[in-house]
């Protein structure tokens, strides 16, 4: 009885947890370049019951080994092991502002081990030195004329330096290149994860990658990659899609919690009832 306390308990923490991932997912239908989660759901190992110096069992009869009577096997309940971004390209929006560039996905090697595609990434040089990586190409200018995110961190080009502007009159070519007064001033820089379920998410649309920097793009071979100034890269997040995964959770949640009621009333019978002395 007992043991059902506890698998149905799982269950209910496991689509709590799930409901708070989507929630956030549809938070964020609207932040330019967020990429939506998603769970991963899986069972506690099960394990394998028998009764100790039993002669009989309801399914098998008199079956004994080493002294037990196997009983048959019972699940331990489930939990939310991890969630994992997904980094499919979002839609386009025109904002027509000069510091708004969108990159956009071309051609991405398939990851042997995963089957996946890769991903690439503006970079960034956070407050503390460290390359970040984001999908959110919702840049401006600070004051000294360094293209920032709204973090306030740098924009980087494809030598790691940052790009710093007489003004946010310039343009940005297909390929990345910033050009002001004619000429060249840097190249947007770009990197390329491999694998990108392996990055660290640290919030705000940004991501660390675990083992050092990730390579620039250009030198990768097989990456293609545009970029679109006046645009911004929307959310991923289907909205109608992640309700409905809602719903689906909060009533996997409810189910659990009726389920756990009856475990409660037989419970209380248990010890009202059964165990009374007339």
């Amino acid at each position: 009885m007992f043991r059902g306390f506890y698998t149905v308990g799982s269950g209910m923490i496991a689509q709590q947890r799930r409901t708070e991932m989507l929630a956030n997912n549809i938070a964020n239908a609207n932040t330019p370049g967020f990429k939506a989660e998603q769970s991963s759901i899986r069972s506690f190992p099960e394990m394998f019951m028998s009764s100790l110096n039993a002669q009989r069992i309801p399914t098998q009869k008199g079956i004994q080994l080493n002294g037990l009577s196997p009983v048959g096997e019972l699940s331990t309940g489930v939990y939310m092991q991890e969630t994992m971004p997904l980094f499919k390209q979002g839609t386009l929006r025109e904002t027509g502002m000069t510091t708004d560039i969108a990159l956009l996905d071309g051609s991405l090697p398939i990851d042997a081990e995963t089957g996946e595609p890769g991903a690439i990434f503006f970079r960034l040089e956070s407050a503390n030195g460290n390359e970040l990586y984001t999908k959110n190409g919702n840049f401006t200018m600070d004051a000294a004329g360094y293209l920032t995110n709204p973090m306030g961190y740098y924009v980087l080009d494809t030598n790691g330096q940052r790009i710093q502007l007489q003004n946010d009159d310039f343009s940005i070519s297909g390929a990345g290149n910033i050009l002001q007064d004619g000429a060249t001033v840097a190249t947007l820089g770009v990197s390329f994860a491999e694998q990108p379920g392996a990055l660290l998410k640290q919030g705000n649309g940004l991501f660390a990658s675990l083992d050092g920097n990730l390579p620039e793009a250009q030198n990768v071979a097989g990456v293609g990659y545009s970029f679109q100034q006046g645009f911004l890269e929307g959310s991923n997040v289907d909205a109608a899609k992640t309700m409905t995964d809602m719903l689906a959770a909060y009533r996997a949640f409810e189910a659990n919690q009726k389920i756990l009621q009856a475990y409660d009333r037989s419970m209380e019978k248990a010890v009202n009832e059964i165990g009374r002395v007339n």
